[in-house]
């Protein structure tokens, strides 16, 4: 297996209601399914995919037991200052998430917040000046 990450598949309780909160923080869908069968969503997010697709319908296809709370993922979304930090979170709380930690100075030596998505997945928006991040929005150690 090499190292990368292609897709990450967020399950949820609603694929519309999920698709309209990323849409409010800027996000374009790309491409989706929308009929009587089922419903997904698509994000080009630099170069990995992500997706929204109901959460028991996610749990079906893995084959897993939803325990129905928080999975033990944070997502991580790396900006250019700690003032795009603050940026970001203040516009994830109006577009309905339930901020967990706003920005603050970290042990590691950068500034980050985080936020819950209306679903309860969790996005940490971190500056860290120890990492090269790039005008596509990709980063390297």
């Amino acid at each position: 297996m090499r190292q990368q990450l292609s897709v990450i598949t967020l399950g949820v309780a609603d694929v519309r209601r999920a698709t309209a909160f990323y849409e409010s923080l800027g996000w374009h869908v790309d491409s989706g399914i929308d009929d009587d069968t089922d419903q997904i969503t698509f994000f080009q997010a630099g170069g990995v995919i992500v997706s929204l697709w109901d959460r028991g319908k996610l749990a079906d296809d893995g084959a897993v037991v939803d325990g129905g709370g928080w999975g033990g993922v944070t997502l991580g979304h790396n900006v250019g200052s700690p003032q795009e930090v603050d940026e970001i979170i203040a516009a994830a709380k109006v577009a309905g998430a339930t901020i967990t930690r706003a920005g603050t100075k970290m042990f590691w030596g950068g500034y980050s917040g985080v936020f819950a998505d209306p679903d309860g997945h969790t996005w940490e928006v971190a500056h860290n000046p120890a990492w090269r991040l790039h005008d596509d929005g990709s980063v390297t150690l």
